[in-house]
């Protein structure tokens, strides 16, 4: 699986290595930059997943980065940081082109959760942008339909009447019938010993549920 790729903008060198430091002790490929203008020029070699930018730096501080790199990048997630935290510059940040905030002095798991959050919402995002989406999500509005593709996740490989005992659905003809539409929607496919599982994309819209899901209060 490829790492997630993001790049730390901020001119005091020591925060920098040490929220790169961070991001690289838990999986993701990070990289620096000391200044916004070093920044945009990366950016047109390599465009991250994600950009943790400072408000405050010498020269183009992250209020004036965000509005360029969200009209270039639209899809690039930012975090913003700050050492002044207010609700009017949290607004402002946010009317610039932050998808989050975090106030100095942050702690390390603050940053991780905001950094996980936004890149599972970018994942969420890119999927409901994919081709053929409306028609997908129409097909999933269906409960037993979400039923089988959660049995076969969690199961790997379920025959028939194995799906239709562990779904607790009597009615075969049913169950039978939205099998035949998550196929169609190439889902799920059958091998030869006639089991049911489910294709890349019915692994990927299982993705997708669950960051819906995650969206939705409780």
């Amino acid at each position: 699986m490829k790492a997630e790729t993001l790049l730390v903008i901020d001119d005091d060198q020591d925060l920098r290595e040490s929220v790169i430091e961070i991001l690289e002790d838990n999986g993701f490929v990070a990289t620096g930059c000391e200044s916004a203008e070093s920044a945009l020029q990366k950016i047109k070699t390599e465009v991250p997943s994600l950009v943790i930018v400072d408000n405050m730096m010498p020269g183009m501080g992250g209020m004036a980065l965000m509005p360029l790199l969200k009209n270039d990048y639209p899809g690039l997630k930012i975090i913003m940081i700050t050492a002044f935290s207010t609700v009017d510059n949290a607004v402002a940040a946010m009317k610039s082109g932050a998808d989050d905030y975090l106030s100095k002095p942050f702690r390390r798991d603050e940053l991780l959760v905001a950094v996980k959050r936004n890149l599972e919402e970018l994942k969420f995002e890119q999927q409901l942008s994919e081709p053929d989406m409306d028609e997908a999500l129409s097909c999933l509005s269906n409960q037993i339909r979400r039923q089988i593709l959660a049995a076969l996740a969690e199961k790997k490989e379920m025959r028939f009447m194995d799906l239709t005992r562990y779904l607790g659905i009597s009615d075969h003809t049913k169950v039978n019938f939205h099998l035949k539409n998550l196929k169609a929607n190439n889902f799920v496919s059958q091998d030869r010993e006639k089991s049911y599982s489910l294709t890349p994309e019915g692994v990927k819209m299982i993705d997708c549920l669950h960051l819906f899901s995650k969206r939705i209060p409780s």
